[in-house]
């Protein structure tokens, strides 16, 4: 410590006061910087007693022309501590108020990739006789390995340990592509014990709020919210906050409560209206993934998302969030309304359950945990339809929505993958969905038989509806392979069977449908089907062999007598029908090998 100009002691007790001009104090050796501080002008008071306990309490500062830098070592030396060490957090001299007219203050800290430098001075209100309005300040540099800057302006003392005064705050800042603005008041500016702050938050990633908050959040599209932040004893609480999150709005109350070892995060959030597109970061999907692969087939673009979790992180906070959806939007192909999860994170094991939505009149209702304690992630998934209304589900299947056939079901999958496509990879369980009753489109089940004469006279008369006995969708997975057990759509005039497998770690589908006729139809191709392809391409093709064949027949015959020509392509049927009964039994069963409950 030097002092170089004139100096000034008042005696009091218990806060003697100390004037001194051309005042320097040294860094340690291994800073960067060799002065801690410099300054013109430097006034304090010194609590006397706290001396007698060999610790420097300052209740005031006061600097002018002051350059203040302080550094932290990566080894964990703290340049402002005045052990040997420098480690011990009683060694620190405290400061109480803090006033500076003309200022830089620096702060380095390697390891933690933050580096800034700040401008600050005290400025006068012309208006009260110079007395002093505020300190304004502009700082920038570094913080967190992002890109920081900050303007802001507050009282003209800093209330840097006083846990009696609210200290004024108006500050904008940026932390790489989250911009943050508050205005309000804060307690103690050091330890920061209390706050009352309008707080307006946009960023490009809920997730890039990490290095910020040390809690881990969702990745997002671009966001903006404004609430208010308050700070009481061991909470954090964000009230009434609002805002969107990419083309989905979003408004509710967050809590985070910081007395146990890991913070926990509890509140309730409700969009009016949810845009399903908004969610595809947080599961992973890559932003226009889905369009580039249905595009550009020959890119190799994969349609199940595949971006990693961060599980990492998980550990970062406990959570109990209730969110609801009121209306969703989504391509009318799936119809999804009403949204309520209940997220809980906790020790790294991430539970969504319930996660319902409202699908087509019914319900899709999930109970899906992810186990974030070891890598890889450990999934598990119980998805269960109920009273999906085929109708609303296949509205151009269905004409007579008076008898609507509904969809139940149930998936239990379990896997493990660091992603959702990799969990899918990985799965083993049994999925299996049922359709009793209902009608159905006659047209579309004759195209799907191939029946050429009853197509052209539906296209004539018009289409009809026809009775749909059951369809029953029954797969086994293993290592991501989904194997039909029963592949059946049943209707009073046609049964389909389908066999074959879907591939969800290839995303590659390989399905034969083969049509079975009740009824005698004088022109049919009767042909298989072949759904094949990609996820994000799906190819429908027949058997073109089979039917050269046919016409090759029909067209030698055709030479002996016109009418014989017609023999190769009648499909003389009956086809039988299918037991509904057992199907649907054994489709609900749904045995649970392979997959955890």
């Amino acid at each position: 410590l030097t002092i170089q100009g004139d100096l000034d002691v008042q005696l009091a007790w218990p806060w003697p006061a100390i004037r001194a001009n051309t005042v320097t104090f040294a860094n340690p050796p291994w800073a960067q910087q060799p002065l801690m501080l410099s300054a013109e002008t430097l006034e304090v008071t010194v609590d006397a007693a706290q001396l007698l306990h060999q610790k420097i309490n300052l209740p005031s500062v006061k600097l002018g022309g002051a350059t203040v830098f302080l550094e932290q070592a990566s080894e964990g030396r703290k340049s402002w501590l005045l052990d040997k060490a420098q480690q011990n957090p009683d060694s620190a001299v405290q400061v109480g108020h803090l006033e500076i007219d003309r200022g830089t203050l620096g702060y380095d800290d390697a390891a933690r990739k933050t580096s800034l430098r700040a401008k600050l001075s005290t400025q006068s209100d012309a208006g009260q006789s110079a007395a002093p309005a505020g300190l304004t300040f502009e700082a920038e540099g570094q913080y967190q390995g992002l890109a920081f800057k900050a303007t802001g302006r507050g009282g003209p003392v800093l209330a840097l340990l006083d846990e009696s005064t609210a200290y004024p705050l108006n500050v904008v800042a940026s932390f790489g592509s989250t911009r943050i603005a508050a205005k309000g008041t804060v307690t103690s500016l050091l330890k920061f014990s209390g706050a009352d702050l309008a707080l307006a938050v946009h960023g490009s990633n809920l997730a890039q709020l990490y290095p910020l908050l040390g809690i881990a959040l969702p990745a997002t599209p671009a966001y903006t919210t404004e609430g208010r932040l308050l700070r009481d004893a061991d909470s954090w609480r964000y009230e009434k906050f609002a805002g969107r999150v990419g083309a989905s709005d979003i408004a509710g109350s967050l809590k985070v409560v910081t007395t146990a070892r890991t913070p926990v995060l509890t509140g309730e959030v409700v969009s009016n209206l949810l845009d399903m597109d908004d969610l595809g970061l947080a599961i992973g999907l890559r932003p226009g993934s889905v369009a580039q692969a249905v595009a550009k087939p020959a890119t190799g673009e994969r349609v199940l998302p595949d971006l990693p979790f961060n599980a990492s992180r998980w550990r970062s906070v406990d959570a109990d969030v209730k969110w609801r959806a009121k209306r969703i939007v989504r391509a009318s192909a799936l119809p999804l309304e009403n949204l309520v999860v209940h997220l809980r994170l906790n020790d790294a094991v991430l539970t969504l359950a319930p996660l319902d939505f409202g699908m087509a009149g019914g319900h899709l209702t999930a109970a899906i945990t992810l186990d974030g304690r070891q890598s890889p992630i450990q999934a598990q998934a119980r998805v269960r339809a109920q009273k999906i209304s085929f109708a609303q589900l296949f509205p151009a299947a269905v004409l007579d929505k008076r008898r609507l056939g509904q969809i139940n079901g149930e998936f239990n999958l379990s896997g493990q993958g660091n992603s959702v496509g990799q969990m899918l990879a990985s799965a083993n369980g049994k999925l299996g969905l049922v359709v009793t009753g209902g009608e159905i489109s006659k047209l579309m089940m004759e195209k799907a038989g191939l029946h050429l004469w009853e197509i052209f006279a539906l296209n004539l008369t018009g289409d009809r509806s026809v009775k749909l006995r059951c369809a029953v969708a029954d797969f086994d997975v293993k290592s991501g392979l989904m194997t039909t057990d029963a592949l059946v759509f049943d209707t009073e005039i046609t049964t389909i069977v389908g066999v074959g497998t879907i591939d969800l770690k290839r995303e590659q589908l390989n399905l034969t449908l083969k049509q079975n006729t009740k009824n005698t139809s004088p022109l049919a191709l009767r042909s298989p089907i072949y759904v094949g392809g990609s996820f994000a391409n799906p190819t429908v093709q027949v058997d073109k062999g089979r039917m050269a064949v046919r016409a090759a027949g029909a067209l030698a015959l055709g030479l002996v007598n016109p009418l014989l020509a017609l023999i190769p392509l009648v499909d003389a049927g009956p086809g039988q029908d299918s037991d509904c009964g057992e199907l649907v039994r054994e489709a609900k069963a749904a045995p649970t090998s392979g997959a955890k409950n």
